[in-house]
């Protein structure tokens, strides 16, 4: 898949050929407008979700890092978010490579490398959810091996955690510059997912 130069690592936003209806709806107008729907609203609170969630699992690992949470209190909260979080990221994106990226590209056309950009950091997000599930069960097994075991574990899912957020975050926005100006432009019930 050809992403020209706007690899998810580096990338900040949105060249200007992918801009054009971003521009005439910018972020500021989303919440109040009328064609911002249910499904654009669930899909926005499910984005607003990971990123609280991730956020908050990077703080449990400094926490615990800390001493500030008993070991069996972290583990029997982290272990299931975790695996909460890694599955349903990989759920949403398969249905929004299956499901609306094709409705999307349909109904504007010219956005279509965009999406096919936004497929490409699935890809690399699976990869890094990969290294963070690693992370996160070595941070887990590790709470029981005493202070520099629980020390180097929650620094290796402080390192592997921050690249993760900064792709994952760099995502969300992007994809939401994408989805939802097209959203408002044709409405849900004209796209065929309201």
């Amino acid at each position: 898949m050809k992403t020209d130069g706007l690899d998810l690592a580096s990338r900040s936003g949105w060249p200007d050929d992918l801009r054009h209806l971003l521009e005439r709806y910018p972020r500021e107008v989303w919440t109040g407008h009328v064609n911002l729907g249910d499904m654009a609203r669930f899909w926005l609170a499910r984005h607003e979700m990971f990123r609280e969630l991730s956020q908050a699992l990077v703080q449990a690992a400094g926490a615990l890092r800390e001493g500030d949470v008993p070991p069996d209190q972290f583990r029997q909260w982290f272990a299931p978010r975790l695996n909460f979080l890694l599955g349903e990221l990989q759920t949403h994106h398969m249905i929004e490579d299956r499901q609306y990226f094709p409705v999307f590209v349909r109904a504007e056309t010219s956005l279509a490398k965009g999406f096919d950009v936004l497929e490409a950091d699935h890809e690399t997000i699976h990869h890094a959810l990969d290294d963070l599930a690693r992370s996160g069960q070595m941070l887990a097994g590790a709470v029981d091996g005493g202070t520099p075991l629980v020390t180097r574990a929650a620094d290796g899912f402080a390192t592997v955690s921050d690249g993760f957020m900064k792709i994952l975050l760099q995502h969300l926005a992007d994809e939401e510059d994408l989805i939802v100006p097209v959203i408002l432009d044709r409405t849900e019930a004209g796209l065929g997912i309201g």
